[in-house]
């Protein structure tokens, strides 16, 4: 609308809508990608996920775990022929920021891998003593 309330446009309204005559009319949906969002930072979002991503610590055990891991880890070692069930909870390092997860894993235990420090599963899970929080026989 102008000053005085009249409609400005009004001597164009009623035309045909221009067609070119050199060039194709753009199809539908490349047209409509024309007023997609533009990411002029790609990635950006990525990081700022990865940076909000939680990782928990590392703690040592003390001393009465460290015993009480170790008397299992006798008690499997011993009975190891019978492949018995246990159940672990080890900790898994972060490879992108510093932490890591817990993680368990539960079933019958094939070997105690003295060579390689780790504890086998039947399943093929191999999990380091050296990460071993927790370790019970079920």
């Amino acid at each position: 609308m102008n000053n005085d309330g009249k409609n400005s446009y009004k001597d164009i309204i009623g035309l045909p809508h221009h067609v070119s005559p050199t060039r194709k009319r753009m199809p539908l949906k490349d047209r409509a990608a024309q007023f997609a969002p533009f990411a002029a930072l790609t990635g950006y979002g990525d990081a700022i996920q990865e940076t909000a991503r939680e990782t928990t610590g590392w703690q040592d055990l003390y001393e009465d775990e460290k015993e009480y891991m170790e008397e299992t880890l006798r008690r499997l070692a011993s009975l190891e022929d019978r492949r018995p069930e246990a159940e672990a909870v080890y900790f898994v390092r972060d490879p992108l920021k510093d932490g890591g997860s817990f993680q368990t894993v539960s079933g019958r235990v094939r070997k105690i891998d003295t060579v390689e420090r780790k504890l086998v599963f039947e399943d093929g899970t191999g999990v380091p003593l050296a990460d071993l929080v927790e370790l019970e026989l079920v």
